[in-house]
C-alpha cells in the first residue's frame, strides 16, 4: 500500500493530513480551491476525461443528467465563483458549453489542474483502525492504486442513478416504441418526426419537453402531481437575484411565500388554465420548477399536457383520464437516486434511500474525517453554498475549528430533519433541501466561530 501521510498526530492520524477530493465538478473545484488557498496538501480524483461535471457531459457525449439544450437556471452573477466571476460577455443564463469552459478556466486560473487526476475512478473509501482513510482508485489503463488520507471530501453530486417508476405501467414490457430515462436523453433532433411522451414536471421534464417540441411530430407531457412552475424572471429580475436582495431576507418566511404566490398569479395565472394539475402544497414546501418556456409551449399547442400514464398497449399510451395517444418513445424524467457505492454502507444514507444524516449538511458524525460538499438542494444557485461549505471544511482540516461531539452533531441533525419533515414531508430529497440565505448565514457563522 502506498502511503500518503507524513508526520504523526493523535490516534495515528497526522496533524497536517493529505486530503482526497472526489469529483472535479463545481463542488469539487470549490473544495480544491479552498484547500489550496490554505496550503493544504490534496489530490482530486475525477473519473471523467476533464473537469466540469455535468456541464461538460452534453458536449462530451457521455451518459449523464444533462442534455444539449441545458442552460443555467440561476443568474451568472450568483453562479460564478466569488474570486473568479463569469465573463461579462456571457448571457445572464449561459448554456452548458459556456459553463463547462468557465469551470475549466477556473481550474486553470486557480492552479488546480496539476492536483487533479482525470480518468481516475474511485472504487472504495474505507476507514482504517487509526482513523485514516484508504482510497482505492483505478485509472483508465486499469491500474489500481491504494492511498491513505487523513480526510476525504465527497463532491461527486447526487444525480447518480436513474430512477424509473417502480413498477412501470402495465404493458411496458411490450411497448412497441423506445423507453428511456432523461439520463440517456441528449437532443430533441434525435426524435425528429416522432411522437414522444415525456413523464415528469421537474427541471429536466419541462426542459426536455420544450426541446422536443421543436423537433418531434407530437410532444405530450404526462404529469402525475402538480408542482409550482416559476419563471426565471419576475418584475424583470432573475428570481435568484430577487432572493439575494436585502429586502427579501428582511421578510418573514410567510411573507416571502405570500409574495411569491401573488407574483406567480400575476405572471402566469393558475396552472389549471394550462391543463396542468394545481400543486397540492404551498410554494417552498417542495421543489419548484424553474422554466420560462414550458407554459408558452403549452399555450402554443407545441406541448400537450396529460395526467399520469395508466397503461401501455402496443404503441398506445393510455392516461388515467381515459385519453390515449400513439407514441414512438417515452422519456421518463423521474429523477435520480443518490448512490455512493465506494463509501461504507449506510453513509450518508442507507440502502433504502433514507434521509441523509449529515451535521450542517456536510459532516458525517460517526465517520471522522469524511465530509460532503454539494450534497444539498437549494432554491437558487448552489455556488456560494459549496464555496462556504468548502471553506468551512478547509478550516476543520487545518485545525482552526473543532467539531462538536458525535452526540451533539446527531442532535443537530435530528432537529434539522424534524423541521424539514414538517415543511416538506419525509423523503430523501427533502432531507438535503436548504434555503440559500439562512444556510449561507449559518455556514459563515460557523467559519467565524
Amino acid at each position: 500500500m502506498e502511503g500518503s501521510l507524513g508526520g504523526s498526530g493523535t490516534g495515528g492520524v497526522p496533524a497536517a493530513a493529505t486530503v482526497c477530493v472526489i469529483g472535479a465538478g463545481l463542488a469539487g473545484l470549490a473544495s480544491a480551491h479552498a484547500l489550496a488557498a490554505r496550503g493544504i496538501d490534496f489530490v482530486c480524483l475525477e473519473k471523467a476525461p476533464d473537469v466540469g461535471g455535468i456541464w461538460r457531459q452534453p458536449g462530451a457525449g457521455e451518459r449523464g443528467p444533462a442534455y444539449l439544450s441545458l442552460h443555467l437556471n440561476s443568474a451568472k452573477q450568483l453562479t460564478g465563483y466569488a474570486d473568479f466571476p463569469m465573463p461579462s460577455e456571457l448571457p445572464l443564463y449561459p448554456r452548458h458549453a459556456d459553463v463547462a469552459a468557465y469551470l475549466r478556466a477556473f481550474a486553470e486560473w486557480a492552479g488546480l489542474l496539476p492536483r487533479i487526476e482525470l480518468r481516475t475512478e474511485v472504487l472504495s473509501v474505507t476507514q482504517d483502525d487509526d482513523g485514516a482513510w484508504t482510497v482505492t482508485s483505478r485509472t483508465a489503463q486499469g491500474e489500481v492504486r491504494q492511498r491513505r488520507f487523513g480526510h476525504v471530501i465527497v463532491a461527486s453530486g447526487h444525480n447518480t442513478e436513474a430512477a424509473l417508476p417502480n413498477p412501470l405501467p402495465p404493458g411496458s414490457d411490450s411497448f412497441a416504441g423506445t423507453i428511456l430515462h432523461s439520463m440517456d436523453y441528449r437532443d430533441g433532433s434525435d426524435f425528429a418526426g416522432q411522437r414522444v411522451v415525456v413523464v415528469g414536471m421537474g427541471a429536466s421534464g419541462v426542459d426536455i419537453a420544450a426541446d422536443l417540441s421543436r423537433h418531434a411530430a407530437q410532444t405530450v407531457l404526462s404529469v402525475r402531481r402538480g408542482l409550482h412552475i416559476v419563471p426565471k424572471q419576475l418584475f424583470g429580475m432573475s428570481v435568484d437575484l430577487i432572493a439575494d436582495a436585502p429586502w427579501w431576507s428582511e421578510m418573514s418566511f410567510p411573507e416571502q411565500r405570500s409574495f411569491v404566490e401573488q407574483a406567480l398569479l400575476v405572471a402566469r395565472g393558475r396552472l389549471s388554465d394550462y391543463g396542468l394539475p394545481e400543486p397540492d402544497h404551498p410554494v417552498f414546501s417542495s421543489a419548484v420548477t424553474i422554466s420560462d418556456e414550458i407554459l408558452s409551449r403549452i399555450r402554443h399547442g407545441a406541448v400537450l399536457p396529460r395526467p399520469a400514464i395508466d397503461s401501455l398497449d402496443g404503441s398506445r399510451v393510455c392516461f388515467t383520464d381515459g385519453t390515449e395517444v400513439e407514441a414512438d418513445a417515452i422519456v421518463y424524467c423521474t429523477g435520480f437516486r443518490m448512490a455512493f457505492p465506494f463509501l461504507p454502507a449506510g453513509c450518508p444514507a442507507g440502502p433504502r434511500q433514507e434521509a441523509v444524516e449529515l451535521y450542517k449538511r456536510v459532516v458525517a458524525p460517526d465517520r471522522p474525517g469524511l465530509y460532503f460538499v454539494g450534497l444539498i438542494r437549494p432554491h437558487g444557485s448552489i455556488t456560494r453554498l459549496v464555496e462556504a461549505q468548502s471553506q468551512w471544511v478547509a478550516q476543520i482540516v487545518d485545525g482552526d475549528i473543532t467539531l462538536p461531539t458525535a452526540d451533539a452533531m446527531r442532535e443537530e441533525i435530528s432537529g434539522y430533519l424534524s423541521r424539514i419533515e414538517e415543511r416538506y414531508g419525509r423523503t430523501q430529497g427533502a432531507s438535503i433541501q436548504v434555503d440559500v440565505g439562512s444556510y449561507l448565514r449559518e455556514l459563515r457563522e460557523l467559519q467565524d466561530a
